[in-house]
């Protein structure tokens, strides 16, 4: 089985799309998932305090932040704005893809693990997420 899902970003952030992804698995088997862009990511992180979402984004500024930033003189790729290669190197150092077990139709995520799309660029995307569902037997 397979399918896209889609989602509509507002500009940097994680957006979390658990909800989706359950209705659309059944049965046991291995669920994979592959954002199809380059300057996005997939994560499985703690959906319950939103403070864990902006501790995430605020570090992966700190650590990449934009091209008009003193530090990040030495890159080259700046035409497309001051965000847009911070967000391939934040893409390079997060996975774009997921691997999931499904069993009795649940994915197997702990209590508090929900499934994100960070976001790393500023302005707002339509961002498309290739879903692969892998039955057992």
């Amino acid at each position: 089985m397979q399918t896209k899902f889609t989602i509509a970003t507002r500009g940097a952030g994680l957006y979390e799309f658990t909800g989706q992804v359950a209705r659309w698995v059944q049965g046991d088997g291995l669920l994979t998932l592959l954002v199809r862009h380059t300057s996005c990511s997939l994560l499985i992180q703690e959906n319950a305090d939103p403070e864990v979402q902006t501790d995430l984004q605020n570090f992966f500024r700190r650590l990449v932040p934009p091209s008009t930033d003193p530090s990040m003189g030495y890159l080259t790729h700046t035409y497309e704005g001051p965000d847009d290669m911070p967000a391939h190197i934040k893409a390079a150092l997060l996975p774009v893809s997921l691997q999931i077990p499904v069993s009795g139709g649940r994915m197997a995520l702990g209590t508090w693990q929900g499934i994100y799309l960070f976001e790393h660029r500023d302005r707002p995307h339509t961002r498309h997420i290739a879903a692969h569902f892998a039955p057992d037997g």
